[in-house]
């Protein structure tokens, strides 16, 4: 069945490419509160499906990893005609297991937690509700006993690794870099393939890398005047493309790229879409592209219909189209077709991309 549902998620993609792209420009106008467990109800049917979504820190609106789950849920409601209500975390996240606790309590089934920072949370709360059906985005839940979640799991080194490439192609300096929101285990795998598929272009290119936050400070998500900072002095030190895996921070990184006369290259959803400023789409090189919208829907759909297997881990990679670049804008038109090469030896398993850097 997991091998299944993964080809479900790849066939999907291309349905959501169109449909995503217009939920996410309307979550980039969306002036939600991210600060406080504010709610909203963001669609409503007639139909039996609660849809409940859980968001990262940052919250709706984000323009990246949230909106991208924000485009998939909002997606599956509108074909279920479901309701679909979705909170936000405090401003430190320290009430994630209350929100999935109101969330039940609501009589909300199925509940999406957006991020690995919920794993704790989920454990605290899953256990307590058997009868409803948990996902929780980029962490694992194989061994751990949650029958009754499912782990939406994704190979961001392998996505990461052909942003590498377009980095490496199309930099002019041979010096480039990379931030990461917090530095944690999650977040270096995208370092690893960024750094792993530049290196596989040019073994001397230079690669500059910085986190805004240690791991347990979860503020380098939502932290865009720190990362403007950072990516500044990177530019300013000769890098010419940034790289960043920093949810709404990466706003920062683009506005830094503006200044510089640089480029960046985004992350989760097609950032040239969602950035919603002419002029900084003229930086977005490409993105990296984690179909989290696509994953959602998918497990919301797969529920639906009855095929949701709890306790068990859908990975998404470049094989089931779950990881991918973007190419709005069109300026890695003129080198796809290496980009291609190095996306199918990846798929073939020529090139294995590790996930530490």
């Amino acid at each position: 069945m997991r091998g299944a549902r993964m080809r479900k998620a790849g066939l999907r993609a291309a349905a959501l490419l169109t449909a995503g792209s217009l939920a996410l420009a309307g979550c980039a106008s969306d002036d939600s509160d991210s600060d406080s467990s504010g709610s909203g109800s963001s669609g409503g049917g007639d139909g039996d499906v609660k849809i409940g979504l859980a968001y990262d820190t940052g919250g709706r609106g984000d323009k990246s990893f949230n909106d991208s789950a924000y485009a998939g849920a909002s997606a599956a409601a509108e074909s279920l005609g479901a309701e679909l209500q979705d909170l936000s975390p405090n401003a430190d996240a320290s009430n994630r297991a209350d929100l999935l606790t109101q969330l039940a309590d609501d009589g909300f089934n199925p509940i999406i937690a957006v991020g690995f920072a919920y794993a704790d949370a989920l454990a605290e709360v899953a256990p307590q509700y058997p009868d409803v059906s948990f996902a929780i985005v980029d962490s694992a839940v194989d061994g751990t006993g949650l029958d009754n979640a499912t782990g939406l799991l994704f190979a961001a080194e392998q996505g990461s690794f052909l942003g590498g490439v377009a980095a490496a192609l199309k930099t002019e300096t041979d010096h480039i870099g990379f931030v990461g929101g917090v530095d944690v285990p999650l977040i270096q795998t995208f370092q690893a393939g960024y750094e792993q598929g530049a290196r596989a272009v040019n073994p001397d290119i230079v690669i500059d890398v910085q986190y805004i936050s240690p791991a347990g400070d979860f503020s380098g998500f939502n932290a865009p005047e720190k990362a403007t900072d950072i990516a500044g002095a990177m530019y300013a030190n000769g890098a010419d493309i940034v790289y960043h895996a920093a949810g709404g921070s990466g706003q920062g990184v683009f506005e830094a790229a503006a200044a510089a006369g640089g480029l960046a290259i985004g992350v989760d959803s097609d950032q040239y879409e969602t950035v919603g400023d002419a002029a900084l789409q003229q930086v977005i090189l490409t993105s990296v592209l984690k179909r989290v919208d696509v994953a959602v829907q998918s497990f919301i759909e797969d529920f639906e219909s009855g095929d949701v297997e709890g306790g068990t881990d859908i990975v998404n990679d470049l094989s089931t189209e779950g990881m991918e670049l973007s190419t709005s804008g069109g300026f890695i038109d003129d080198i796809q077709a290496q980009i291609d090469d190095y996306r199918q030896q990846i798929i073939d398993g020529d090139i294995e991309v590790s996930s530490t850097p």
